[in-house]
């Protein structure tokens, strides 16, 4: 899954420019402490030595020959950041794990029950609660708004959402309910949505019929309780009045306030109702309302996929809504650097010790057999950060105040605190669109996924 340059071997002591990089010299301490009592001063070494011992292992930045090692050594990087890096650790983590125990996995020869706790940790990584099960029957194919809405939005188009479902009509019994020519029902079956999430849009896009003349309007309807034939008419309430137009391709009418009641009542999802009326005097019922709701014997089932009733509906898991409240994350995406399969990053020469940037590190789904449920990016460029923090620290390094602290006290006193620590400063989001457990299309925005910067903190 994770595929890093390798590092070993080779000039020693070269920088970013190629440049011989000179020893810096051991300085005398300038200043002393004020003499303590024997038992505080060895309390305070051994405290010194531990914490320093621990901090090395934390930043563990040194280079490796094998990308496994590399990956497990990002991730030790992660652990116990202190200070104003832990937030932006945080998603770096996230990656850094992901790569780390899919490497392991691949380059250890693992059992299948530790294989299977990290496929689980991955998945919990992906706010998914289990893998979704491979489908005998032939892919579904992706519905064109889902696909244009990953290839060109930059953002989902829904106030906080950061998740995108698809779902197409479910033929029911209650369709028979509603014979009627000019009134059609539709039942989107939206149970399978996390209990976690929280609606912040939803929206029925019907495909056009050509031929349309005068001025019509499509009303769209919750149907809240079914009549009985004869008995009683249904409950209904008003969602959306949306005027049809010649020309149009298609038309799309709001849904959110019902998918929102499904969502906290499910067994109250009796489906939408769609009628289409003249504009004008009497607001007649259109016998033929020009808008495909129903297939045709001669439509193909590729066709029909592409011409029947999309319902779109756009999510906030408690992962974004947390962090969103925290002031700690943003919706908008950063163009995305997805790969195709098959890209592998170019090999380095190999240094000995190089200044803190980032490096290649792509990640593959098909190395873990997920390629069959995740339709699109099959793979994208992670990156991590790694090097060296040397003093003095450069501009381009990026670093805190604090970091420059902590450098010229380690250059000072190597054993009293460790060197700054090689991190990520900026992060990226990227988005994933894949089949959930019953075949519908999920298009979700994963935030902290993608190095844009490193430096010394």
């Amino acid at each position: 899954m994770c595929r890093a340059a390798r590092r070993g071997g080779g000039v020693r002591g070269r920088g970013l420019a190629g440049r011989a990089v000179q020893a810096t010299p051991r300085l005398e301490r300038p200043w002393s402490l004020p003499p303590q009592p024997r038992r505080r001063e060895h309390v305070m070494r051994a405290r010194s030595a531990s914490y320093a011992t621990h901090a090395r292992a934390r930043c563990a930045s040194r280079a490796q020959t094998r990308a496994s090692y590399v990956t497990l050594t990002i991730y030790v990087g992660c652990v116990n950041i202190s200070g104003g890096s832990r937030r932006i650790m945080r998603g770096a983590c996230a990656c850094a794990v992901v790569c780390a125990l899919v490497a392991l996995c691949a380059a250890s020869g693992l059992d299948e029950a530790t294989r299977a706790a990290a496929e689980k940790q991955l998945l919990s990584l992906l706010g998914l609660p289990r893998r979704p099960p491979p489908q005998n029957q032939p892919r579904p194919p992706v519905p064109t708004p889902m696909r244009l809405l990953y290839d060109r939005s930059p953002t989902i188009p829904a106030a906080a959402a950061n998740t995108a479902r698809s779902f197409y009509h479910t033929p029911t019994e209650l369709d028979l309910r509603f014979p009627s020519e000019h009134r059609f029902r539709l039942f989107f079956n939206i149970t399978g949505v996390p209990s976690d999430e929280v609606a912040r849009g939803a929206d029925v896009t019907f495909q056009r019929s050509f031929g349309v003349t005068g001025k019509q309007r499509l009303l769209l309807y919750d149907v809240v309780r079914p009549g009985r034939r004869g008995k009683s008419e249904p409950i209904l309430r008003l969602l959306d009045s949306v005027p049809l137009r010649p020309g149009e391709g298609s038309v799309t009418a709001d849904a959110l306030s019902a998918a929102r009641r499904w969502l906290k009542e499910p067994q109250h999802n009796h489906g939408l109702l769609v009628r289409v009326i003249e504009e004008g005097a009497g607001n007649e019922n259109v016998k033929f309302p020009h808008i495909r709701v129903r297939r045709r014997v001669t439509d193909e089932h590729e066709e029909w996929s592409a011409l029947q009733p999309l319902m779109m509906l756009y999510t906030e898991d408690a992962r974004a809504r947390m962090a969103r409240e925290r002031g700690e994350t943003s919706l908008s995406r950063n163009k995305r650097a997805t790969q195709r399969k098959g890209h592998r990053p170019h090999h380095r020469r190999k240094e000995a010790r190089e200044i803190c940037q980032r490096r290649p590190l792509f990640v593959d789904f098909a190395d873990v057999g997920w390629s069959d449920w995740i339709v699109a990016p099959q793979g994208y460029d992670a990156y991590y950060c790694q090097g060296d923090c040397p003093f003095p620290l450069a501009d381009h390094l990026n670093g805190t105040n604090h970091a420059i602290v902590q450098t010229l006290v380690n250059s000072v006193n190597p054993a009293a605190v460790p060197k700054a620590c090689c991190v990520p400063t900026q992060l990226s989001p990227i988005s994933m669109l894949y089949m959930d457990e019953v075949n519908n299309v999920v298009l979700k925005n994963y935030q902290d996924m993608m190095v844009v910067g490193c430096g010394c903190r």
